[in-house]
C-alpha cells in the first residue's frame, strides 16, 4: 500500500482540500461534455430550466435516442456536485425514450446554464453549527401527461448540504 497524498481527483471528481474546507467540482468533467456535444462555444443562460417550459411526451420521436440518451446520462451524473441541475435532468430524463425536438432543446438549455457555472460544485467547510435545515418544493400536477407532481428537497447540516433529491 502506498500513501499517494490528500485525494485530488476521482472519477471525473476535482477535490480540493483547505484549511476553510473541502470544495468537490466537476469542472473538467464539464468541459469534457461541452465538447463532446460540440457546444464549448454556446452562450451561457443565468437559469437551467426555461420559466414555463411545459414538455409533452411524444409518439414518435425525431431527435436521435443514443445522442440524447447520452446527453441525459452525461447531465445525471453531473448532478452528483450540482444540485441546482437536478430538476431539468429529472425533467428531460422523463422523455428519454422518444425524444423529440423541444427535449433535445431543454437538454441543451442545461449545457449552456453549466457553461456560465462550469467551476461551481459543493463546498464542505469545518462547522460547529450543527442544525439540521431542509427545504421542500413542489409542482403540484405540473405534469401536463399524467397530471403527477414533481417534488424535491435539500437538506444541510450547519452550512453544508448533505442530501437533494427531485422526482416525480
Amino acid at each position: 500500500m502506498t500513501d499517494i497524498g490528500l485525494m485530488a481527483y476521482f472519477l471525473g471528481l476535482v477535490v480540493v482540500q483547505k484549511e476553510e474546507g473541502i470544495f468537490v467540482s466537476q469542472s473538467s468533467y464539464v468541459k469534457d461534455i461541452l465538447e463532446r456535444f460540440k457546444m464549448e462555444s454556446c452562450n451561457p443562460v443565468s437559469t437551467p430550466v426555461d420559466n414555463g417550459i411545459e414538455l409533452r411526451k411524444s409518439k414518435v420521436g425525431t431527435v436521435d435516442p443514443t445522442y440524447f440518451k447520452s446527453l441525459v446520462g452525461s447531465l445525471r451524473y453531473l448532478t452528483c456536485t450540482r444540485p441546482d441541475i437536478l430538476y431539468g435532468v429529472g425533467l428531460i430524463s422523463r422523455y428519454i425514450e422518444t425524444p423529440d425536438q423541444s427535449h433535445l432543446n431543454a437538454d441543451k438549455r442545461i449545457l449552456h446554464y453549466i457553461k456560465g457555472t462550469r467551476n461551481e460544485g459543493m463546498f464542505y467547510t469545518l462547522s460547529t453549527n450543527f442544525n439540521l435545515v431542509g427545504y421542500s418544493d413542489s409542482d403540484w400536477g405540473r405534469d401536463l401527461d399524467e397530471r403527477k407532481s414533481t417534488t424535491g428537497f435539500l437538506f444541510f447540516m450547519g452550512d453544508t448540504s448533505f442530501t437533494w433529491s427531485s422526482k416525480k
